[in-house]
């Protein structure tokens, strides 16, 4: 059983390798454009069209066919209804670290798997395909931060990947004051809830 993730996202893999699960991981070419408004959404729709441009892929390149879990994901932040994704640049990542300090938002995680079959011929079908997508919240508490710590943040350039334009897992864990709910969605991919719904074919 392959276990393919459709992301570059070294964190989202990290995450991954940390729990046990060998996978490969296989970057998504969807263009991700998203007709809906509310974060939980947005994250979910995004995260299906970057798992099934990953079968697509899949699809049209390989010959040697075998059964896979296809894993998409998509992560953002929501503040009031400002929905952040990563920073377009410099200045958009102070804009949004100057909304969200000093509150709460959330983070939202959206999560696709694609279970992919093979029929009696060896080949995929869409009949072959089930798919289950969720998305899971974690609410995050952050500390009144001044301009020029959010300047020196910046500096660092660790901001300019991330959703919302911070790392909890790096340099900005220092501005955080608690989180409600799960950590690695925070990070990128709440594993425990993909586990659960993976782990009878593991």
């Amino acid at each position: 059983m392959r276990i393919i993730l459709a992301s570059k996202s070294p964190r989202r893999k990290e995450l991954l390798s940390r729990i046990g699960i060998e996978h490969e991981c296989i970057v998504s070419e969807a263009e991700e454009k998203t007709t809906e408004s509310s974060p939980d959404k947005v994250v979910a729709e995004l995260s299906r069209q970057k798992a099934e441009n990953i079968f697509e892929i899949i699809r049209a390149g390989e010959r040697d066919n075998s059964p896979m879990v296809i894993i998409g994901a998509d992560t953002v932040v929501a503040c009031d209804s400002n929905i952040m994704g990563k920073p377009k640049d410099k200045q958009d990542a102070g804009r949004m670290l100057k909304l969200l300090e000093g509150r709460s938002h959330s983070v939202w995680t959206g999560v696709t798997l694609l279970f992919v079959n093979i029929d009696k011929n060896g080949n995929y079908s869409e009949n072959k395909v089930i798919s289950e997508t969720f998305a899971c919240e974690t609410k995050v508490y952050m500390y009144h931060v001044s301009d020029n710590e959010i300047e020196e943040y910046i500096k660092t350039e660790e901001p300019l990947d991330k959703a919302g334009a911070y790392g909890i897992q790096g340099i900005a864990a220092k501005f955080i004051e608690k989180i409600e709910g799960d950590y690695n969605n925070v990070v990128g991919l709440p594993v425990s809830a993909l586990y659960q719904r993976i782990k009878n074919i593991l």
